[in-house]
Parts: C-alpha cells; sequence; structure tokens
C-alpha cells in the first residue's frame, strides 16, 4: 500500500462536473492498493497519516500532527505503475477493483477522510502547502 500525502492550502475533488469532496487546510491523500496488501496494513498506513508531524508549530518548524485538519483521499491505482519497460506504464501489481476499494473505504474511514468517487475520472485540485509531499509506503 502506498500513500502520496501532500500538506494542502486546499483541495477538491469533482466528478462529471459536480464537487464531491473538498477540504480547507489539512492533508491530501493518493492511496493505491496493491495485490495483496492487508486491512492491517491500511490501518497502519492510516495511523501514520494521522500521526505525520508535518504542520508547522508556533515556531515554524515541522513538528505537529494532523490533529483537527481537514483531510481528503482519493483513490490512485497508478501509484503502482511499473514503467521500467517501454513507455507504457503497467499495472500488474494494483489491486483488483473490489480488493482495493475495500481497502480505501477501510483507511478512510479510520483516517475519518472525505473521499473522492472510488472508480471514478476525477479532477483533483490542490494549493500545496509548503509544498510538502512525502510517498509512504506499508
Amino acid at each position: 500500500m502506498r500513500a502520496l500525502v501532500q500538506r494542502v492550502s486546499r483541495a477538491a475533488v469533482t466528478v462529471d462536473g459536480k464537487r464531491v469532496a473538498a477540504i480547507g487546510p489539512g492533508l491530501l491523500v493518493l492511496l493505491g492498493v496493491r495485490d495483496g496488501d492487508t486491512e492491517a496494513q491500511a490501518d497502519r498506513l492510516a495511523d501514520k497519516v494521522r500521526a505525520l508531524r508535518v504542520f508547522d508549530d508556533a515556531d515554524g518548524r515541522m513538528n505537529e500532527p494532523l490533529g483537527e485538519r481537514e483531510r481528503l483521499c482519493v483513490s490512485q491505482f497508478t501509484l503502482y505503475a511499473d514503467t521500467r519497460r517501454g513507455n507504457r506504464p503497467s499495472y500488474g501489481e494494483a489491486a483488483r477493483a473490489e480488493l482495493a476499494e475495500t481497502l480505501y473505504e477501510r483507511f478512510c474511514e479510520r483516517l475519518d477522510a472525505e473521499r473522492g468517487a472510488f472508480g471514478a475520472r476525477m479532477r483533483v485540485e490542490l494549493v500545496n502547502d509548503g509544498p510538502v509531499t512525502l510517498l509512504l509506503e506499508a
């Protein structure tokens, strides 16, 4: 399981011209699920995201966790793209939709995150704060 975590001033997801989720200051998480990932991995990764100390403290140092800030999670199977051969990415490591959706929902519940629309073609807008972007793996 992989998560690309971005500290944002704001982020939103639109599907077919309709806004389905939006947040203010907080974290945007792009979540990729690999074939063979487990519920325990989803739980650990959600807990890790919640505990990341990537927000500024009173001294301007990245030392504060997510706390009550907002969060938005978007499913992102392309985090498992294999581009080692040729120019067309292969997604053989990405989980089948049934497993991916179950673990995505579990991760979102545990993180108490707003959600994109699983499996939909989404427009994701964000204003990266910092910029701060981290890649986590479980």
